[in-house]
């Protein structure tokens, strides 16, 4: 039996304002108008609209290959190109209106935008989904960001190495279980935080070329009925491969729903941000009047509001807290994701903020770092001033306290026929008497060290002194300054 449907009323013109309330993406079919409780609980735009250029790039692209495809008119495609334009000059001077009743960026810019050149912009959606819309715009967004902090990070790793090549022959104490263990260059010592960060670039560039792929034409989560040239789309913005050709996401559920780009990202920013921990847990210790190893300079401390001879470490201090929270981002992604089914969930608006916020955190970070740490350049000079102060002598101190040759006597009797677990039992018994007259054991006599051992002969002092270690150490990765040297040169020339 065939339903009776009364004939619908013809509709009634209605105004700029009335369309906006309405929504008119998808609120035809509904009797009442949202809640102004769930439309603030609901919109994105206040956060998501650091997308517009890339919504903004993206639907350029969209509406080129249209075009191209037949599926929209020349002069369509001149009138969107001519509103987009416009849109552009308004945001970026800051005239355009952001509305909370058009929920997103992507509502806001089409409402804009049919309001400027009419029908060609509502042609524009054709083929789309605002599902494979966002996940184009947050992926192409991303993209850009990345690029960004690879060169926030190689700007890191030249800081450190800069600092790097004027200590090279600075003796510090290597430690271990943070007790006195070898003595190492401190050069060597920061250059081992030049591999970590050069471990966060390369990863970054790994979840780049994961992140570069196009989604646009998943549309809803089914594909789409209209002849589309997704290929096109992709080369037009830039998502392609070493070999130049274009990336596509192919299946149309998992473009839309996927979220893996921005779980991968935030767990190599999380990683990143525990590499600035450790330096700055470091930085901390060594700032201290216990140690007093380096000094950073007072821009980047506090006083205290009662103590007025305290200079406070915030910058390393906060860095350290800040990666608890890049952490906990991470954290609030994979579970965002756990329980979701396919395709999209309104769930997903939730990646926005927590990926947002771990960019912004990781780029302030990284640039401060490279300043605090390297200095900066003066425009009179072109010279680079400030970045850490390093006490050579109070390093060299501490590296004498822990007898940290230890190891070297050891490798020394080793050399001489010991096995070495012979050799270490006697090193024990001799750091054991110069423990008990309170010396270092190259200031035990010789005839007490041959005590010890009647193998051991006056070159042992060689072997004894806090250079001589360094110097022992000429394998590669190693702390002799000859390694650091050649490691130095590596990175420089690995970095440009």
């Amino acid at each position: 039996m065939a339903c009776a449907i009364a004939r619908p009323a013809a509709p009634t013109a209605m105004t700029q304002n009335q369309l906006d309330k309405k929504s008119e993406a998808w609120s035809a079919l509904f009797s009442e108008p949202m809640s102004e409780l769930v439309k603030r609980y609901t919109a994105s735009v206040f956060f998501d609209k650091r997308l517009w250029l890339a919504d903004i790039t993206g639907s350029l692209a969209h509406a080129d290959m249209l075009a191209a495809q037949g599926v929209i008119s020349a002069d369509d495609l001149a009138a969107i190109q001519r509103g987009m334009a416009q849109i552009r000059s308004e945001i970026e001077s800051g005239a355009f209106e952001w509305k909370l009743d058009l929920e997103d960026v992507h509502l806001n810019i089409e409402a804009r935008l049919t309001q400027l050149v009419g029908d060609a912009g509502k042609r524009l959606h054709t083929g789309r989904s605002r599902n494979d819309q966002v996940a184009t715009d947050v992926r192409l967004w991303l993209v850009s960001e990345i690029d960004v902090i690879d060169g926030l990070l190689t700007e890191l790793q030249r800081a450190l190495v800069d600092v790097a090549a004027k200590n090279v022959d600075v003796i510090l104490p290597g430690f271990t279980h943070l007790q006195v263990a070898q003595p190492v260059s401190f050069g060597h010592h920061l250059l081992a935080y030049v591999e970590m960060f050069a471990r966060d670039a390369e990863r970054m560039q790994d979840v780049r070329r994961r992140t570069n792929r196009l989604p646009l034409g998943s549309a809803a989560l089914a594909g789409t009925t209209y002849p589309l040239d997704r290929e096109r789309v992709a080369r037009t913005l830039g998502m392609v491969n070493e070999a130049g050709r274009p990336q596509v996401s192919q299946n149309s559920l998992d473009g839309v729903s996927d979220r893996d780009f921005a779980i991968e990202f935030t767990a190599a920013a999380s990683l990143c941000m525990v590499h600035i921990s450790r330096l700055s847990e470091e930085l901390i210790i060594w700032m201290s009047q216990n140690f007093g190893f380096v000094k950073i300079a007072d821009r980047f401390t506090t006083g205290s509001s009662i103590m007025p001879q305290k200079k406070n470490p915030d910058v390393p201090e906060l860095a350290r807290g800040k990666t608890g929270r890049v952490v906990g981002h991470l954290m609030g992604l994979i579970t965002l994701m756990k329980g979701q089914p396919l395709a999209y969930n309104k769930d997903n608006q939730e990646d926005k903020e927590p990926l947002f916020d771990t960019v912004d955190t990781l780029k302030d970070t990284l640039r401060i770092f490279a300043e605090m740490i390297g200095g900066q350049v003066n425009p009179d000079t072109g010279a680079k001033e400030g970045g850490i102060t390093v006490n050579a002598i109070a390093m060299e101190e501490a590296a004498k306290k822990g007898y940290a040759t230890a190891t070297d006597l050891a490798d020394y009797l080793v050399k001489k026929g010991l096995p070495f677990r012979d050799a270490h039992e006697t090193v024990a018994h001799a750091v054991k008497a110069a423990q008990s007259h309170a010396c270092d054991l190259s200031e035990l006599p010789l005839t007490v060290l041959q005590g010890f051992h009647a193998s051991i002969e006056k070159d042992v002092y060689d072997v004894l002194s806090l250079r001589g270690s360094l110097n022992a150490r000429n394998t590669l990765g190693g702390t002799a300054p000859a390694q650091v040297t050649a490691q130095i040169a590596r990175h420089r020339a690995r970095l440009g």
